[in-house]
């Protein structure tokens, strides 16, 4: 069972490093000037998209300590992450904070651990595709399509 369940960390740990190096790329090379630009009213800015990705990894990486965590703020405030380099460290942050909870040994292949990384694997990535629209409508190409 253990090897079952150092290869499903190492498939999780890989993937969730994947996507968290994708969303990180996107953050750091996107325009400061633009990190408020927004397609259409009623959807998040760039900044905000980035906010909340940020939020959920750190209410992931608590839940993966088996902390308490709340997430009804959903995203982080622009308070807390108010410049293009706090969002960028923000981010990145997160991601290498779950990183680090694969790597030490969560998930212990429990199913609601596993299951929980997958979603927010699936999350990161959906945000990931908003994104790429966003450096698209700016006229960018996306550092991984390069």
């Amino acid at each position: 069972m253990e090897n079952n369940g150092k290869a499903t960390r190492d498939v999780l740990a890989a993937r969730w490093s994947e996507v968290g190096d994708k969303v990180v790329a996107l953050a750091a090379e996107f325009p400061a000037a633009e990190y408020e630009f927004r397609p259409v009213d009623g959807v998040r800015s760039f900044g905000e998209q980035l906010r909340h990705v940020a939020f959920w990894n750190e209410y992931v990486a608590k839940t993966l300590r088996g902390e308490e965590a709340d997430g009804s703020a959903n995203e982080l405030s622009r308070e807390s992450a108010p410049t293009k380099d706090a969002v960028v460290s923000a981010l990145r942050a997160s991601f290498d904070g779950v990183g680090r909870q694969i790597a030490g040994g969560a998930p212990h292949t429990a199913v609601g651990d596993v299951d929980s990384l997958v979603s927010f694997i699936e999350h990161g990535g959906e945000h990931y595709g908003q994104l790429v629209v966003y450096y698209r409508l700016n006229g960018l190409v996306p550092p991984a399509s390069r």
